[in-house]
């Protein structure tokens, strides 16, 4: 299969220009939004049994990416997630590993200390997060930096100042340097869908980001009043599937922010399943950017194990 790295020249005279990458992403078909979230809202509608059920939390468990990105991060508290990443239940140690844990780059090399020995990657938030208002150079040394210390993958923030100025050779051009800055680290490129405005903003971003070489497209940094929704992740899903087809080229897709309970998981793996099917369920091509959500899983499993529901006071707090 053809890999990110040949996007690039995919799309050679799209990314010729300023005007050429412009007419590409405006001739890109307008979203039916009504059409788009009365999909997604019937997609969430479906239910699935008991069985189909516990399969769905452990696969939800296996894409999560435990996620700490707070100005009091501690050494201590970076440990202890990842050990709740590698073993999210201690008193069942059938429930699968999380996907990756998700912090600062100054905190990567305590991470990968703790999780040396597990397959859990260690993933690192760059480019000026969250806002991404910070020159070039700074957001490659900011990556290269968490490259150095042992970052299996990089999330970056897109400039969304400039694409919301029509400078869509600008951000193209921002995440080939920082996809080219990651070296062997897988990019997730982070749109922050509630900036955008509207859904072809999102389907256009979704294109720029696949074209420039991500490795995956994700909704927001979790970090704005609207994150991950239904529609926004079909939205993207669509664009995957489509790039897939016309390239050959299989790109990952992370809703984060805002999925709080296995309900709302389950809603965003029948859109998978529905839209993009099993090529796309399993954690090498889609995460969940979450840490609350992790304990809903976790005692959901339990209920079903057991017959009870124990409470949140039966799992560690993030």
């Amino acid at each position: 299969m053809p890999t990110t790295a040949t996007a690039a020249s995919a799309f050679a005279d799209a990314t010729a220009s300023d005007g050429a990458l412009r007419r590409f992403l405006h001739g890109l078909p307008g979203v039916d939004a009504v059409g788009l979230e009365a999909r997604a809202a019937s997609l969430g509608t479906r239910s699935i049994k008991t069985t189909a059920k516990a399969y769905a939390i452990d696969l939800a468990i296996s894409m999560i990416d435990l996620t700490t990105l707070e100005g009091a991060d501690t050494p201590g508290k970076v440990r202890a997630l990842a050990a709740k990443a590698v073993n999210p239940d201690p008193t069942d140690r059938t429930t699968p590993p999380t996907a990756a844990v998700c912090v600062y780059p100054d905190m990567v090399a305590t991470a990968k200390a703790a999780l040396k020995g597990s397959d859990v990657k260690v993933a690192s938030v760059a480019t000026a997060f969250p806002a991404g208002r910070a020159a070039l150079d700074v957001k490659l040394a900011d990556t290269r930096d968490a490259v150095a210390a042992g970052a299996d993958e990089i999330d970056m923030v897109i400039d969304r100042g400039a694409f919301l100025a029509g400078k869509y050779l600008k951000v193209y051009e921002e995440i080939r340097a920082v996809k080219e800055a990651s070296g062997a680290a897988r990019l997730k490129v982070i749109f922050e869908t509630g900036e955008l405005s509207t859904y072809d903003n999102i389907r256009r971003a979704s294109w720029l980001g696949m074209m420039a070489g991500a490795d995956f497209i994700k909704t927001s940094t979790g970090k704005v009043a609207v994150n991950a929704t239904p529609a926004n992740t079909l939205l993207m899903l669509e664009a995957v599937r489509d790039f897939r087809a016309q390239t050959g080229i299989q790109i990952g897709v992370k809703p984060a922010g805002g999925i709080r309970n296995t309900k709302e998981a389950i809603k965003f793996l029948v859109l998978v399943n529905e839209t993009v099917g099993e090529d796309w369920l399993d954690n090498h091509w889609f995460r969940f950017g979450a840490s609350s959500l992790l304990n809903d899983l976790l005692m959901q499993r339990q209920k079903l194990a057991t017959g009870r529901y124990s409470g949140p006071d039966y799992v560690t707090v993030d």
